[in-house]
């Protein structure tokens, strides 16, 4: 399909974050084919290639995450975690005791659904009022990892807690903004592998994608305006903003919520028609044909 294009920057992409919900997977949470086939010639010239998801980084997002880029940065868990994956380096901020405990005695007096996320594990309180009684556990299948066997209060006890998640239905979701924990932002996002549930980040109020963006593209020293954001999320639109304002470029798929469409300069394919490989396409032709980045 060919890209709808609002105009955008002339200058060489070096470095592109892909969202992954919506954008890099569809619906039953495969890649279309196209996409690695575009992904190929960005690895061939050296253009660095990074997620930037709400989901974390370990299961089967760390597994899409090493395709990407098995040795390079990532974002992870809407930037509480950016993590190296091939040495283990981490710039992640966690959430305070104080959040984290009053995420569980929320979780406890609502009934709602919850999950507590250190970097590389996670536990999760199923409540009890929660209509969709495997909520939990369907995520953790989507995930691609069990939950801690020690429970969400001994979790948070000996690990380092950097984002808490609500899983609830859409009708909660006001609900679940007007009571925010102290210290704490609500991150509201959708998946397209569990469409009966609303997912709402908790993270550090200085934590989002853009500070993720930023970390990495400050680690491979490239500029913001070297950088295409591919997003189709409300909790994406800051860090397109963000690209697209220091000269980068910012793209969504057909797919795309309002507000990401809105910050995108061109719009590309629908996700399950493989529209992230058309994006791929036009970062590529920004690179001089024989140029190669470290």
């Amino acid at each position: 399909m060919t890209p709808h294009t609002n105009g955008g920057p002339a200058g060489a992409v070096r470095l592109i974050f892909i969202d992954v919900d919506g954008t890099l997977v569809g619906a039953d949470g495969t890649v279309h084919p196209r996409v690695w086939a575009a992904l190929a010639p960005l690895h061939a010239a050296g253009v660095h290639v990074a997620t930037c998801t709400g989901r974390p980084g370990f299961g089967v997002t760390r597994a899409l995450a090493e395709r990407l880029d098995p040795a390079g940065w990532h974002v992870f868990q809407n930037g509480a975690s950016v993590s190296r994956l091939d040495g283990g380096a981490t710039r992640s901020a966690g959430l305070s005791p104080e959040t984290v405990r009053a995420l569980l005695a929320q979780a406890r007096a609502t009934g709602r659904t919850l999950e507590l996320y250190a970097d590389a594990s996670y536990a999760a309180v199923q409540g009890p009022a929660d209509p969709y009684a495997g909520r939990a556990a369907r995520h953790a299948e989507l995930i691609g990892a069990p939950h801690d066997a020690r429970g969400p209060e001994a979790f948070a006890a000996a690990e380092r807690v950097v984002r808490g998640q609500w899983m609830v239905a859409h009708d909660e979701l006001p609900a679940v903004l007007a009571d925010p924990p102290p210290n704490g932002r609500l991150v509201p996002s959708g998946s397209p592998m569990m469409p009966e549930t609303t997912f709402v980040s908790v993270v550090d109020p200085a934590i989002d994608k853009v500070t993720g963006v930023r970390a990495v593209a400050e680690a491979y020293g490239v500029p913001l305006s070297a950088v295409m954001f591919v997003g189709d999320g409300g909790n994406d639109a800051r860090a397109m903003r963000a690209v697209r304002e220091a000269g980068g470029w910012a793209l969504a798929p057909a797919n795309g919520e309002p507000e990401a469409l809105e910050e995108a300069q061109q719009v590309v394919g629908h996700v399950e028609e493989g529209g992230l490989a058309d994006a791929l396409a036009l970062a590529m032709e920004t690179v001089t044909p024989g140029e190669t980045h470290a």
